[in-house]
């Protein structure tokens, strides 16, 4: 693959500056992806990360391994589709990424096929909550209707499972999450994929059925992140 760097092939008006922005998130697409695959999230050539910059989708290719992409690899569509940087061909999800930065403020997708969350998609239409972290999700997460991967049907099944919420899982499939930055986008999940495997494990117990918070407590979480981390 190609050394060169990936700003400088972007044209389409971002000017400089706008190139320089295209090369750093590029940087950022590829190490996100990279985190997925050493993280267990994906297999081979699984998932997808995305981020946008301005009018640019920076997306990863189709079936091309992450640790073999480099600065000049970029590829990057339009919010039609189109592709504008690059000659990689971009992942089959293209529909699904370009459908969250359409109805959303995101700047950044993280599609998993992790295993503990998908096996959840295969059970049960949204993901009782368990723990807390469900609020860092915007609330109890659903399972979007099976599609078959590439197609705007999924992407559509997709969004009404993100309506007012920040992941979602994809029956027999995956999960969707989305931020305002990969990391935040990687973090969710993350989380995600960790309450299915608590889940998993608490409702295996024969005999036992896992307690629940109430949506009294889940909104008291919501509240209280809004303090969370560090300021400035």
């Amino acid at each position: 693959m190609s050394d060169g760097v990936a700003g400088d092939a972007v044209d389409g008006g971002l000017g400089a500056a706008g190139g320089d922005a295209v090369g750093r998130a590029w940087s950022e697409v590829v190490a996100t992806a990279r985190r997925t695959a050493a993280e267990g999230l994906v297999v081979g050539t699984s998932g997808n990360v995305s981020a946008r910059v301005g009018p640019v989708v920076l997306v990863t290719p189709s079936g091309v391994p992450y640790d073999r992409l480099g600065p000049g690899d970029a590829v990057g569509v339009d919010l039609e589709g189109r592709q504008v940087l690059g000659t990689l061909a971009p992942t089959s999800e293209v529909p699904l990424h370009l459908a969250v930065y359409r109805h959303t403020s995101a700047t950044a997708v993280v599609h998993t096929h992790a295993v503990h969350a998908t096996a959840v998609s295969t059970l049960l239409d949204e993901v009782p909550p368990v723990h807390y972290v469900t609020a860092l999700l915007g609330g109890t997460v659903r399972t979007a209707p099976y599609a078959r991967y590439g197609t705007a049907e999924l992407a559509a099944h997709m969004l009404e499972a993100l309506r007012d919420r920040t992941g979602c899982l994809l029956r027999n499939h995956g999960t969707v999450t989305y931020g305002d930055t990969l990391d935040q986008a990687y973090e969710r999940t993350a989380q995600l994929e960790w309450m299915c495997r608590l889940w998993l494990t608490a409702a295996s117990v024969p005999g036992r059925s896992p307690s629940l918070l109430t949506p009294a407590q889940l909104h008291d979480v919501q509240e209280a992140l809004k303090d969370y981390g560090q300021r400035g």
